[in-house]
């Protein structure tokens, strides 16, 4: 029995309006030039993270699970249910730390919502325009869920924030293209809250497979299927958000369930999105901009160099402080950038360069700082690299906003250079290309499975 509407809470009621309106909905067109851009991040991230060990084994897995072949897993000749193409395809894009990132809700949303929404768009064979405004829908359910629960509070719980936001964002973004009315839409939220799960040890994880899992391939295949069975006919509990043993008295100690709604249709969240520069862990962003600042002056030499100083935020630094990973160590990524004077895709992943004598001499001189002020600091994720040189001479810079992040965002030119890097050796230049072209006008696509024939293997050469 469904509750009269009037027993439904207004954000709950404001919400599910919203998602199930959603494709009819114009979008400014900042943001859809914005959408582009995370769709076409996004994608590189799942071409590139197809190459690495969490892709792999995602892509093994499916294949052994069979399915109908609803929808692809990218970079690959495979297709398989909408479930598990969401499930491969989270985890490819965060195979590594390629993926955009939303810091005000502690959020990673490309690598659940666009999986999600790519396996629905190919299953009920949507535009890419309705692909692209459910994506939009997406990051902004992902964000405003966290809102609403306190995303902090939510961490400092070891809670995992982008394991809740993105199934919240992914079933979202799926049930807006598989038509799901405003009721139906308050069900698929319960299912996602029933599926609400994850915990903070996932930063432990020295193969980044079950953090790939975590941040990406669960909410995505979770969210899709949360969606998927309303669509089948699923009822569920009318306002998850409200009433008795409701999901923020489950989650949070002093939740503010009025940001389910807040500004939905004026503020988009993906407009607050960062795109990384470097294909490395975000709290190392801010200090390899540092540092390229500091390069690009007067130039010093790496034998000139005696000492480098570099402060991040308390909570940044516990992430990156020689971590296993070549691509999350900032003390190595620096080194690299000095011996090399530049970073690409193949570099902050290959491994044997951890080992490189003359990286490691560099790394010699990098000590990191836990800085408590930086904690606080607004824009976030803030850093400050001290050079000294042998001479006595000192130099510094401190990053307010990295390349890449909302208070300063990259050009259409510089996401398609970094996409190119990501993929050319994958696809070849012509299919990257094409692929690159093809995201650049997204909206204009009149069915998504369109865009399989950019990543099938099966179509190399057509």
């Amino acid at each position: 029995m469904i509750a009269p509407l009037q027993d439904i809470s207004q954000p709950t009621r404001q919400l599910s309006a919203y998602i199930a309106d959603a494709l009819a909905r114009p979008l400014p067109e900042a943001v859809v030039e914005k959408a582009r851009h995370h769709i076409l991040d996004t994608f590189a991230a799942m071409i590139s993270g197809s190459r690495l060990r969490p892709g792999q084994m995602a892509i093994g897995y499916v294949a052994a699970l069979g399915g109908a072949p609803d929808a692809s897993v990218v970079a690959t000749d495979l297709r398989t249910s909408a479930v598990n193409a969401a499930l491969a395809n989270g985890m490819l894009a965060h195979a590594d730390e390629t993926d955009d990132s939303h810091a005000p809700s502690r959020t990673h949303p490309g690598c659940a919502v666009i999986p999600a929404a790519l396996a629905a768009a190919e299953r009920t064979r949507a535009s890419g325009r309705s692909f692209l405004r459910a994506v939009v829908l997406g990051y902004d359910v992902a964000a405003r869920v966290n809102y609403a629960l306190g995303a902090d509070a939510l961490a400092a719980a070891s809670r995992a924030t982008h394991s809740i936001g993105g199934i919240f964002g992914a079933g979202a973004a799926a049930a807006a293209l598989l038509d799901l009315d405003a009721t139906q839409a308050r069900h698929m939220l319960s299912y996602c809250a029933q599926q609400a799960a994850g915990i903070g040890c996932n930063v432990r994880d020295s193969d980044h497979i079950e953090k790939a899992f975590d941040f990406g391939g669960m909410p995505a295949q979770h969210g899709l299927a949360a969606a998927l069975m309303v669509a089948h006919g699923f009822t569920g509990v009318d306002d998850v958000f409200a009433g008795e043993r409701n999901f923020f008295e489950a989650f949070a100690a002093t939740p503010d369930p009025a940001q389910l709604a807040e500004a939905l249709g004026q503020r988009f969240e993906i407009l607050s999105t960062n795109i990384k520069k470097w294909s490395v862990g975000s709290p190392a962003q801010s200090a390899l901009d540092a540092l390229t600042h500091l390069m690009e002056g007067k130039k010093p030499a790496s034998d000139d160099i005696a000492a480098i100083r570099v402060l991040l935020p308390t909570r940044s630094a516990r992430t990156v402080d020689n971590a296993p990973m070549p691509d999350v160590n900032v003390q190595h990524l620096m080194a690299l950038l000095l011996v090399d004077g530049r970073l690409t895709f193949d570099s902050v992943h290959d491994h044997a360069r951890m080992t490189d004598r003359a990286v490691l001499a560099q790394r010699k001189k990098i000590e990191l700082v836990p800085s408590e002020e930086l904690m606080h600091a607004r824009p976030r994720r803030q850093a400050i690299v001290e050079m000294t040189l042998r001479d006595g001479r000192r130099t510094s810079h401190r990053t307010l906003a990295v390349r890449g992040t909302a208070d300063n965002p990259m050009t259409r030119a510089e996401v398609e250079a970094k996409a190119r890097d990501l993929i050319e050796s994958i696809l070849g230049p012509g299919r990257a290309r094409d692929l690159i072209t093809a995201c650049g006008s997204i909206e204009h696509c009149r069915n998504l499975t369109e865009f399989r024939r950019h990543w099938e293997l099966g179509a190399q050469g057509q």
